[in-house]
């Protein structure tokens, strides 16, 4: 059993002892493999073109939280996402940042400043700001639990509406009420075929007028047009991304200059080199003793 490792030499750098330590083989890149019937596991970002190369393959690893990248794998190869507590807390630490931007209207100071204008803008309390998190997963309970914290009047929106201690949770069927009184919007969604594309002009509609949004999901969740059409007419004061469609944007996209927007390059999270070595090193000790694999990924859902 081995893990063929296609990442960063960096990151290699910092996995290497840790599976020397624990007696479990690495393979440094495709070309170091000498005997493809040895890979059992694939560790990568994108996984090689040729899978088939591997006969005995039982899983591919994928470097970040994220799985919506990834192709079709054969059959009899599972999907695993990596759980990092690291990740959930960095994402939690900018989605509770961004919320407070734009609460407090740093978009406009931010445009203000480099209009060199000292203007005062009202301001409003947390307590009574009706802030909505759609994915209620570990990352939004965690998101949930920290803005709740600071006088945030918080509900969340999930598929299953299963319960969640301290908020009000909305199912699938109660989206436009979710969204009524979501004076801040966070998407913590991932991308599947119902959420792409979710974020529509009918979408903006449904929220308050003057509402504003957190992007920290997927870019193609987010019709960047109907975005900016809510800007204009004012549906939406401001808007943070940290995910855009596509990624990264062209130099000449209006969002660069609008300064309505806050953009982030896709960096809510980076997945902990150390964290990320010992959930795949869980992987393979799950695989081995026929358990279920941390973090695996319905396919079906997407998730």
């Amino acid at each position: 059993m081995a893990l063929l490792f296609l990442s960063s030499a960096e990151r290699a750098a910092i996995w290497a002892p840790l599976f020397e330590a624990a007696g479990e083989e690495m393979i440094l890149g495709e070309a170091a493999v000498t005997d493809p019937a040895a890979v059992t596991h694939i560790l990568c970002w994108q996984p090689p073109q040729d899978l088939l190369r591997y006969p005995n393959l039982k899983a591919v690893i994928s470097t970040g939280a994220g799985v919506d990248h990834m192709p079709a794998l054969p059959e009899g190869v599972s999907l695993v996402r990596t759980l990092a507590p690291g990740i959930e807390e960095m994402v939690r630490d900018w989605v509770v940042m961004a919320t407070l931007m734009l609460h407090r209207d740093m978009p406009a100071y931010i445009a203000q400043q480099r209009a060199a204008a000292w203007t005062v803008r009202p301001v409003a309390l947390a307590r009574g700001t009706r802030v909505g998190i759609m994915g209620l997963g570990r990352i939004g309970q965690l998101a949930a639990k920290s803005l709740t914290g600071l006088g945030f009047d918080v509900a969340g929106w999930s598929r299953s509406a299963r319960p969640v201690a301290g908020i009000e949770v909305f199912g699938a069927a109660a989206l436009e009420a979710f969204l009524g009184r979501s004076d801040i919007l966070i998407c913590l969604l991932p991308l599947t075929a119902e959420t792409r594309g979710l974020m529509d002009a009918r979408f903006f509609a449904m929220l308050p007028h003057g509402a504003r949004l957190v992007q920290a999901g997927r870019g193609a969740q987010l019709d960047m047009e109907a975005l900016r059409h809510a800007l204009d007419t004012g549906q939406l004061a401001s808007a943070m991304l940290d995910v855009t469609e596509p990624e990264p944007l062209p130099a000449d996209h209006w969002a660069w200059s609008d300064p309505r927007l806050v953009i982030t390059p896709h960096v809510a999270a980076q997945t902990d080199a150390v964290e990320g070595a010992r959930h795949a090193l869980n992987v393979l000790r799950a695989s081995r003793e026929g358990a279920e694999l941390p973090g695996l990924v319905d396919v079906s859902r997407g998730y």
